[in-house]
């Protein structure tokens, strides 16, 4: 049982932290988003409390990079971090009125003490995979931006005089052969980055023997999943991706199909949505190909066909990693 519940606001510059003894706040302070600041602020309040670092509960919204000092300042002096979804912490306020950081921390250091019972230690992944995620994220960042320029170049052509479309054509292609040569550089720092890593080269192996998955798939799933450490069966991922149909009935009044939820990882599920499109429609021959063909035939709906394929393809990916060997079209009874 931890004697105290502290709750931090995390802002590009600062944190607000608020400390809880129960329901009582016994200290409020905020402190640079640093980490020799955040340590010399947990050091200090927790002596002015008589708390030693075992009997603190650190609880912050995981809001992305900016969560990055805190991480190291936690495990450097072996606090329990427990980093919670945002949608969360805010649905388990209820109503409320006014925001501001300090308010924020308030609010979050209620939740750390009201649901310790649920609270998941965070520890920071391996340094290549979390290299990974970041240059994950710069790709998608420069696909992004390379789109938009494509599009000057075949949306605007009859909209503009020759000579100008010319010299603008001259231009976004600089600029997209430049974006091109940064994605090729992240691709082959990926690479090399997995080629150092023999657990990640294997993993990659794995993933990439099963139909339908390729490179680029199996590389954002390894980063995605912390080398599947960050979650304990597909069940789970399906829901994170939103593969996974849910049923919203009420009484007798309400009655609605089973729905996938809009809250996901949308990167991922649009790289799966692509991977169950080539192995359904794209495939010569193979048992996806005719499961999409035979339910189709039924009557299904295209999209929940395809939906029933990427949850397909990610419960493979996560049994050729528990298994640690290659997908085969073999099946093999248990003894």
């Amino acid at each position: 049982m931890k004697k105290i519940h502290v709750g931090i606001d995390i802002s590009k510059e600062k944190c607000n932290l608020c400390y809880r003894s129960g329901l009582e706040i016994v200290r409020e302070e905020e402190c640079a988003n640093d980490v020799k600041a955040l340590k010399k602020a947990f050091k200090a309040a927790l002596k002015g409390l008589g708390a030693s670092l075992e009997e603190v509960l650190v609880c912050a919204e995981y809001t992305g990079r900016y969560i990055y000092p805190l991480t190291v300042a936690c495990q450097e002096l072996d606090i329990f971090l427990w980093m919670d979804d945002p949608t969360r912490i805010k649905n388990s306020m209820g109503l409320t009125r006014g925001k501001n950081d300090a308010i924020d921390a308030a609010r979050i250091a209620e939740y750390a003490f009201r649901y310790s019972d649920k609270a998941i230690r965070y520890y920071i992944p391996d340094a290549a995979l979390v290299s990974m995620k970041n240059l994950l994220a710069d790709r998608e960042f420069l696909l992004t931006d390379k789109k938009r320029y494509q599009s000057q170049l075949t949306d605007q052509k009859k909209y503009m005089a020759p000579g100008d479309f010319n010299h603008k054509n001259s231009r976004w292609k600089k600029v997209i052969k430049s974006i091109d040569d940064q994605i090729t550089a992240i691709d082959a720092e990926i690479e090399s980055l997995i080629a150092a890593d023999p657990v990640l080269t294997r993993q990659k192996e794995l993933l990439v023997s099963i139909d339908g998955i390729g490179e680029r798939i199996a590389i954002n799933m390894i980063a995605i999943t912390g080398g599947f450490t960050r979650f304990q069966n597909a069940r789970q991922f399906c829901s994170f991706a939103g593969l996974t149909p849910y049923k919203y009935d009420s009484g007798t009044s309400v009655r609605s199909k089973a729905k996938i939820s809009k809250r996901a990882n949308q990167t991922m599920k649009a790289l799966l949505h692509l991977a169950a499109v080539g192995a359904a429609t794209h495939m010569k021959e193979g048992e996806y190909k005719d499961y999409y063909e035979r339910k189709t035939k039924e009557g299904k709906h295209v999209m929940c066909v395809l939906n029933v394929i990427r949850a397909k393809l990610v419960h493979r990916m996560f049994s050729v990693i528990k298994r640690n060997s290659e997908y085969t079209k073999e099946y093999k009874t248990a003894c």
